[in-house]
């Protein structure tokens, strides 16, 4: 039996983590139970993290081939060394996980390394690759073991030629072409990436539009930009098989979502990015009778409680958008809960952000949802074409879309399409947070040239109108 903790967390992600730092500051004595080899979860070792460092260098790639000779600079062909890329994307990996085990020994946190389950209440058994097992004794447990890649019905993911998003950005070569099923975030930035690199790029979508849940507007105006990237798309479509050949290659077979001949889609790779789903198998979640939802999530109170006393769970076991840092901040939520202040979460400012280029960032409410709801709403918009800052960029694609309540001037929700959106979202974040007007936004200084003035003319176009158009 290993010494009595306050809280022990099973999972190290960005909830777990978080979670466990917080706790650890708040004088908890706290342990960690991870069955990776390293810290930090998906999104650290085959998840955001190492994507985006894809993403940037892809995009640095594109743009010396093809943005420089418009800025005067005038350099060869540049040429992709993609050992060295996967390297970068390597060490950055290596350098986010090497901080948060410093942060742990910091914090003085155990980590028992192994599967973590549930034996009851106040006890996590911890069974490693070999060895014994251990228990740990805890006052509470707080699952935090994230989600998995989810997989359509008759498709092998091999992780080499049919890949989720973990062989997606592990590739050896870019594939001549690729096929990606799903038009959501995972799907729309690797895509991005392998088109930069050099793929042609399809990619097959069951609805009839791009970013489920994203305000239409926004993703149709993307969609665009995105076809002239030269994605191509085919909306309305299901993927009802890979077949591989001898040589190697893969036959796509595509149907109309609405049923009809199917067709045929050479692919490379096919990347299946169809979403995710909580990983709750082997917690001995059933012998500690913790209640899970229609979609196995974990149910959970007000203050992340579930239904056993002693056992909480936060990040993408829980409902609502599986994002890292609407799982940090529940992490920090419950840590205070627990240490008796009043953690909360405000899920209404969330933001969400597509790193593609353009980036698509998002907060609040999408026009859709305001109609859907008999909202009364105002639209305040504004392009970067018109943003002095940007034109000195080349960085004109996109705009912003700011959604006000017409009674009271609050700002409902927010849209950026373009350059740094995901850097940008965040002043309309707060501003939401404290429950801001648009009034208040288009009062406040913006430093002139740059990117962000396009959210206060947006704003001022609330109001009286837009200076700059």
């Amino acid at each position: 039996m290993a010494d009595q903790f306050d809280l022990t967390i099973i999972g190290s992600g960005p909830g777990g983590y978080v979670c466990a730092i917080r706790a650890a500051q708040l004088g908890m004595k706290v342990a960690v139970v991870e069955k990776w080899p390293t810290l930090g979860g998906t999104c650290l070792n085959i998840g955001c993290i190492p994507s985006k460092a894809l993403l940037h260098a892809s995009e640095l790639f594109e743009e010396a081939g093809h943005g420089f000779k418009a800025l005067g600079i005038d350099i060869p062909a540049p040429q992709l060394n993609l050992p060295q890329m996967m390297n970068h994307k390597t060490e950055t990996v290596a350098s986010n996980v090497g901080g948060v085990d410093y942060l742990f020994k910091k914090n003085k946190i155990a980590v028992f390394r192994g599967i973590g389950s549930i034996a009851a209440p106040g006890r996590v058994l911890v069974t490693p690759q070999s060895g014994p097992q251990t228990e740990i004794s805890t006052k509470n447990i707080v699952i935090a073991t994230g989600s998995v890649s989810a997989n359509l019905p008759g498709i092998d993911i091999d992780e080499k030629t049919v890949v989720t998003s973990t062989g997606g950005i592990s590739l050896d070569k870019v594939p001549n072409k690729l096929v990606v099923i799903g038009a959501g975030v995972i799907g729309l930035e690797l895509g991005s990436v392998w088109q930069r690199l050099g793929s042609q790029v399809t990619v097959v979508e069951y609805l009839d539009r791009i970013l489920p849940g994203m305000d239409s507007e926004v993703a149709r105006q993307f969609q665009r930009m995105l076809q002239k990237q030269g994605m191509e798309f085919k909306l309305s479509s299901k993927v009802a098989g890979v077949d591989k050949q001898d040589d190697g290659a893969l036959k796509v077979r595509v149907e109309p979502a609405k049923g009809g001949d199917a067709e045929l889609l050479d692919a490379n790779v096919v990347l299946v990015a169809i979403g995710r789903k909580p990983f709750t198998e082997g917690l001995g979640l059933d012998l500690a009778g913790v209640a899970l939802d229609e979609r196995g999530r974990v149910r959970v109170d007000a203050h992340y409680k579930s239904s056993v006393d002693g056992i909480y769970a936060i990040g993408d076991v829980i409902a609502g958008p599986m994002l890292a840092h609407k799982a940090e901040d529940e992490g920090i939520a419950v840590a205070e809960i627990l240490s008796g202040q009043a953690g909360h979460v405000n899920y209404a400012a969330i933001p969400s952000v597509v790193y593609t280029n353009p980036e698509v960032a998002s907060v609040g409410k999408t026009e859709d949802e305001l109609k859907a709801e008999g909202v009364e709403y105002k639209i305040g918009k504004f392009p970067f074409t018109a943003n002095g800052r940007a034109k000195a960029m080349l960085a004109t694609q996109g705009f912003v879309k700011i959604l006000a309540d017409v009674q009271t001037d609050r700002v409902l929700g927010a849209h950026i399409v373009g350059k740094n959106a995901g850097e940008m979202i965040h002043e309309l974040v707060t501003l939401m947070e404290f429950s801001g007007a648009s009034e208040d936004l288009a009062r406040t200084t913006h430093a002139h040239p740059t990117l962000s003035e396009a959210i206060r003319e947006a704003a001022l176009a609330l109001g009286d109108g837009a200076i700059h158009i």
